[in-house]
């Protein structure tokens, strides 16, 4: 194949990527803000919307596996490729921890709830976005190894909302014994979160990957 064409549809493999991450990030937005305001109904369109990831991910599966059959790239071209792949499952798995979210905004309907800790799960919600939204655009801008290292690290500040959350948590629970069921899915919220900042970091890597053909742990 003409190198045009393969720039052109590599054009189209990230034109695609970019989509599916806007998707992705609205729906952490979204699955947080019904968490914390008790929005089932904003839950319900959460776990509606992720077909739309998952649509995303069998398109640029699809399109990356073509790439690879019919144009057989090589060096840095198959890298280029091979990154997508991963980082479009990474993108798939942040839908997957959204719509958990979006499941326990549903089932909490009833339960005592604790206001203080919801109020550290919306700050951590948006230190996911963030992550989120700055590995994608380190990804799309070409970023250099230094600074997916930089953005990797931001992950940081999720792991100590996360460590601080469970503690406040477990504090709240012994002053009122009742909200127990409700720091059960505060629990599992924030280990949802954890997760999608881990998967965020994952693109980072692959950053990484994509410059130097090394497999690296951030």
């Amino acid at each position: 194949m003409l190198r045009s064409q393969f720039e052109v549809e590599l054009g189209k493999l990230h034109n695609q990527f970019y989509a599916m991450g806007n998707e992705a990030l609205g729906q952490i937005n979204n699955t947080v803000r019904a968490f914390t305001t008790h929005d089932r109904e904003l839950a319900k369109e959460v776990i509606e919307a992720d077909k739309k990831i998952n649509e995303f991910e069998v398109k640029l599966e699809k399109k990356s596996l073509e790439i690879i059959a019919l144009q057989q790239p090589v060096s840095t071209d198959l890298r280029t490729v091979i990154t997508v792949l991963k980082a479009t499952n990474d993108l798939e798995r942040m839908g997957d921890h959204a719509v958990s979210i979006a499941q326990a905004t549903i089932r909490m309907k009833g339960e005592v709830r604790i206001l203080v800790v919801e109020e550290e799960i919306k700050k951590m919600g948006r230190e996911v976005r963030k992550l989120v939204e700055n590995a994608l655009e380190l990804y799309l801008n070409n970023g250099s190894v230094e600074q997916a290292y930089e953005v990797a690290a931001h992950d940081e500040v999720i792991n100590d909302f996360y460590d601080s959350i469970q503690e406040l948590t477990t504090e709240e629970i012994k002053k009122n014994p009742e909200a127990l069921v409700a720091g059960r899915d505060y629990f599992q919220v924030i280990s949802f979160l954890e997760r999608i900042g881990d998967y965020a970091k994952n693109i980072c890597e692959w950053v990484v990957y994509l410059k130097t053909g090394n497999i690296t742990e951030l």
